[in-house]
């Protein structure tokens, strides 16, 4: 595991559906509650809760929370261009960014992130914790915008699933 990567890894995924749809997947509080997120809020630059139907901005802040955990995560919005990628500070520190791309009927979706600290909790947690959370939420993006199934376990006594 010398040449091994702890700092940065990347997830890509194909989905069948529009380069907007896919946006809005990531940008809105409705939408990526219907495949990532129990409950989001996004607030503006004065702090203020925005419509669950505007798409976020650079600048904003949120607040997400999931199915079957007590965690908050509050991040900050660092970059917005309206169409096809958003950059967010999440798990502390580290960076997501998110780049979508149009490959025939496909929307490619390339998420990165980085700047994950190397110190061991970090590369169990953060490297290892969010490369498997985020293929799994890749794969249920794709499950929700292709066929409309929703693969997140919400049943608290089944915790530790693979489908969170």
């Amino acid at each position: 595991m010398k040449n091994f990567d702890w700092t940065t890894f990347t997830k890509k995924i194909a989905v069948k559906a529009s380069l907007t749809d896919i946006y809005d997947a990531w940008t809105t509080a409705e939408n990526i509650e219907k495949w990532f997120l129990s409950k989001c809020i996004f607030k503006d630059l004065q702090g203020i809760p925005i419509d669950r139907k505007k798409p976020l901005e650079k600048g904003f802040d949120y607040e997400w929370n999931w199915f079957l955990y007590e965690l908050t995560e509050h991040g900050k919005i660092t970059k917005a261009n309206g169409k096809d990628f958003i950059q967010f500070t999440f798990a502390g520190e580290c960076l997501v960014d998110v780049q979508l791309s149009v490959h025939q009927d496909m929307v490619i979706i390339e998420l990165t992130q980085k700047n994950i600290p190397e110190d061991d909790r970090s590369k169990r947690e953060i490297r290892l914790g969010c490369d498997a959370g985020w293929s799994f939420f890749l794969v249920n993006l794709k499950s929700v915008y292709e066929g409309g199934l929703d693969l997140r376990n919400k049943n608290s006594s089944l915790k530790g699933m693979i489908n969170c």
